[in-house]
């Protein structure tokens, strides 16, 4: 792999580099990781739907203490009766009462009211999640599809504030929450971590879920030089990884990531 020579960690040359990192998508792709990471909720279900809408929105408060994401998130599928395909699909207005007092930090109950019945509209309207993202793939890449998912998300009435709680790639955002999710949807589930539940998307088009601690390992290991994690950052980061491996660029997110909290790398 010569087309790119990075300033490695220590010195590192490109196949020592991918060595390493491969060797840490082992140590951490493995059903262990879910017993600490919000992906656990999600885990809980089987139907298909269950685990897509319990996934979307354990992501979508996925900030903060993992711990606080994990009991919240909980919480959240608590309120839905553990049903949440059910509860989007059929809830009267009245239902909606049980999100009163609901909050994960700047996420409360409006925000939770308005995900209940934009996902409502997205199933009833759209056939659902992954018809949306499918439908939308530009370049080989699902960040237009998260720009497409926020416009039809939010084409019913809305409160304004919660659009925040959605992030935008064609404004700048590296969408981290968003490309967590679709890693979950999309890569296979050979290591009973990720689902594979959409075998209409392939894992080359995935993008890393590019947060701190995955952006500030990246940069020590010469893969991103750009200091802000936003969506130029995400790019740089999507076009070194898939040097590695172009058909799962993100598994990569398990060695950055494990490498970043578990190490203090």
């Amino acid at each position: 792999m010569d087309k790119y020579h990075p300033k490695c960690y220590n010195g590192l040359s490109f196949d020592e580099l991918k060595q390493f990192l491969e060797a840490k998508v082992e140590q951490y792709n493995t059903s262990k990781f879910i017993e600490t990471d919000p992906i656990q909720i999600p885990h809980s279900f089987s139907r298909k739907e269950d685990i897509e809408i319990a996934a979307f929105l354990t992501a979508t408060i996925a900030w903060g203490k993992r711990k606080s994401i994990i009991n919240n998130a909980q919480r959240f599928m608590t309120l839905m009766d553990n049903a949440p395909y059910d509860f989007v699909m059929t809830h009267q207005p009245q239902d909606l009462e049980v999100f009163d007092g609901f909050v994960h930090r700047t996420f409360n109950a409006i925000d939770a009211v308005q995900f209940i019945k934009s996902l409502r509209h997205v199933y009833t309207n759209y056939n659902g999640l992954e018809s949306v993202f499918n439908k939308n793939v530009k370049n080989d890449s699902l960040q237009f599809s998260i720009h497409k998912f926020k416009t039809l998300f939010f084409e019913i009435e809305h409160p304004k504030r919660t659009q925040k709680h959605i992030s935008d790639p064609l404004k700048n955002s590296a969408a981290k929450r968003l490309n967590m999710f679709l890693r979950w949807m999309v890569r296979p589930n050979d290591t009973g971590v990720d689902f594979g539940l959409w075998p209409t998307l392939s894992p080359s088009q995935l993008s890393c879920p590019l947060d701190v601690h995955s952006g500030n390992v990246a940069r020590k290991l010469g893969l991103l030089k750009r200091k802000q994690n936003d969506a130029k950052a995400l790019k740089e980061l999507d076009k070194n990884l898939r040097l590695l491996d172009e058909k799962d660029p993100v598994k990569y997110d398990f060695a950055l990531f494990g490498l970043g909290v578990f190490e203090s790398f």
